[in-house]
């Protein structure tokens, strides 16, 4: 992990802001804080964070508002995003992943857990390149072969029609982020065809009916995504 990663964790409440940075200080990370959206967005337009960490809930501009903002300016679009939400925001979380959140800590913070997290997002960040797509993955225990249009299980050939494994290699490119509805048919249809959201959950279907229910995982009310524990 390089020490020049730059985090900017934004909450309104002192104690979590100074438990946040220290650990992300021990872990060497440069580390900005703020305690509101509106401040958030003019630090991170200062500094041009790696990472934010946003609380939903703050005065003068919330969490999800000042997201929002940021994911319209084109130097925020690959900004990897964070929620830090209750156990009992589940419409936090819902409304994060559609203005643009790529993942969600669960409050009380339990450091390690979060240190964990935070490592694997900017791990997953410095492993994404600008050139073509990999041609082949290997994640958990599957190969997925974007030359033959195939996925191996194991030493198990299975078969998949073109759009359920343009969608499988979708979510297995980056293990864990949600995709909206949205972002799956900008990706995999496009807009040659006229699509619904049940066009997508069919294919999931299918896809679960040949490799199996423990690999896509539904985010509900958001989208879908490859889970990998």
């Amino acid at each position: 992990m390089s020490a020049k990663q730059k985090i900017l964790v934004v909450d309104d409440e002192q104690d979590i802001l100074d438990l946040i940075s220290y650990n992300l200080n021990k872990e060497g990370y440069q580390v900005y804080t703020a305690s509101n959206g509106k401040l958030a967005i003019d630090k991170a337009k200062e500094v041009s964070p790696d990472l934010i960490i946003l609380d939903v809930m703050m005065p003068v501009m919330d969490g999800i508002e000042a997201c929002r903002i940021m994911r319209s300016l084109p130097e925020f679009k690959h900004t990897f995003m964070v929620f830090l939400t209750a156990r009992s925001e589940e419409y936090s979380e819902i409304a994060g992943f559609h203005v643009g959140a790529d993942d969600y800590i669960a409050k009380p913070i339990k450091p390690r857990a979060l240190m964990s997290r935070i490592n694997a997002i900017l791990r997953r960040n410095s492993q994404e390149s600008v050139d073509e797509p990999a041609d082949k993955l290997e994640i958990a225990d599957l190969v997925i072969d974007r030359d033959s249009f195939l996925v191996y299980r194991d030493t198990e050939k299975i078969v998949l029609a073109k759009k359920e494994f343009e969608l499988l290699y979708l979510l297995a490119s980056k293990p864990n982020k949600v995709y909206t509805r949205e972002q799956i048919l900008k990706a995999i249809w496009e807009d040659s065809v006229v699509v619904t959201n049940r066009t997508i959950d069919v294919h999931i279907r299918k896809l679960r009916e040949k490799i199996g229910d423990n690999y896509v995982a539904t985010v509900k009310g958001v989208g879908y995504k490859f889970e990998l524990n």
